[in-house]
Parts: structure tokens; sequence; C-alpha cells
């Protein structure tokens, strides 16, 4: 999808199709992405209003909100005009969007029951990362959410976590079961050869302490793999 930047500037638009102005009279509704990115960008600069920044940005990713997503400061500010004070506000916007969508999954899985259970709950934390991050879900007998966390972060091609601090955050919390889960980037599903190792070595770990590894998940903006679907535990 191409978004065609207008020549004009806002204060050139009527009255009624200025982004502001047009939420107000109109709704949030009936406002386009590119129209809703400018009223968070604000105001533009000498010769580029905030809608011809907005358009910018999402031609720039060929207008793929996920990859806007995964956007950091850095990453805003490399658009002229973009400082520090429109990146951070654009940050913090996509940021409060991932909780959004954190809080709807918590309150609608009560009881994990299947891996698709457990992907609603990580997803919103791990499918628009740029590096790889590794987490926990801790559960009781009933199979209820005790604990989410994150246990380490890792870079573009590869995390790591420590047994020790994910069974001692297991007894704190007296788990009776575990579900863990980390991100491909790459958007790669299948697991690697050092995924399943490790999976291997924390089941093992957990049945001395007789905790069960019910599922490890890989996700990723297109989907997950779920190792006890596949038979890999």
């Amino acid at each position: 999808m191409k978004y065609e930047g207008p020549s004009f500037t806002i204060k050139e638009l009527k009255v009624e199709d200025r982004p502001r102005e047009k939420l107000n009279l109109v709704g949030k509704d009936l406002l386009g992405v590119d129209e809703l990115l400018a009223i968070l960008i604000h105001s533009g600069i000498p010769n580029k209003s905030a809608l011809q920044m907005a358009n910018e940005l999402l031609n720039s990713i060929g207008g793929n909100l996920s990859a806007l997503g995964r956007f950091s400061l850095h990453d805003f500010m490399k658009f002229k005009g973009m400082g520090k004070a429109k990146a951070t506000m654009l940050v913090a916007a996509m940021e409060l969007g991932r909780r959004r969508m954190s809080y709807e999954a918590s309150q609608a899985v009560q009881v994990i029951q299947s891996s698709k259970d457990a992907y609603r709950l990580f997803h919103p934390h791990l499918f628009d990362l740029n590096h790889e991050e590794f987490w926990v879900m801790h559960l009781n007998r009933a199979s209820s959410l005790l604990k989410m966390q994150r246990l380490s972060m890792g870079g573009v091609a590869g995390t790591s976590v420590d047994l020790k601090l994910l069974f001692k955050s297991a007894l704190d919390t007296i788990s009776s079961s575990l579900i863990i889960a980390h991100n491909h980037p790459s958007g790669q599903l299948k697991p690697s050869k050092a995924d399943r190792e490790l999976t291997q070595r924390i089941v093992e770990a957990g049945k001395m302490l007789d905790i069960q590894i019910l599922d490890h998940l890989i996700i990723t903006a297109q989907g997950y793999f779920s190792f006890a679907d596949e038979g890999c535990l």
C-alpha cells in the first residue's frame, strides 16, 4: 500500500479536512492511518506538514503498521523534522497499543487450555521485537496464570536463559507448571538445533523439581510454533 502525500500544508486544507479538526467533526473511524499518525506528530516543519511527514513514514515501510510498531526512537529520528519529542510521542503510542493488546488478552484468557491460549498472552510482548527475548508463564495446578515474566533479552539472532533463574522464579511463585516462549525476529517458525537442545535441558531440569514444562512456543509476527503440538517435548 502506498500513501500519496499531499502537496499542500494543513493550514491550506479546509478545516473539515485537517486531521485534528476532522477527528473532532466526524470521529476517529473516518480518519486514515496517515491522518491519525499526523495527529501524533502534531506539527510539521517549514514546507512539510505533519500529514506529509506521516505519509513519508508510512511510505518508507509500505504501510506496514507492524513494522512501524518496531520503530525505536532512533528509527523515527532518521526522518527530517522528527526530533526527540515527536519520536518519543510515537514510541509511546506504539507501546500503548501493545499494552492494550496484552490487557485484552489477559482478560480473555483466564485458564491456559491450549497452545493458542498461551500464544494470545505471549503475542503482544514478542511479535514485533527486533531482538530475541525469552519469557516464561507460571501456572498453578488448575492451569491458571500466576505470573508472566521476561527472563532474558538477546540480539537479532539469539538469546539465552539461565536455568537457575528460570527455576528459582518457578519455586518462588510455587508454580506447578511452566510454558516458555521466545521470538524469532527473522520470522522463521522452525526451531533451531539450539532451540531444541535448550528445550530438552529445561524439560529434564523440570522433572527433577516436579515442575512440568507444558510447552515451548516460538513467536513471530506471522504466527507461532508449539513444541507440544508438534510432539517435540
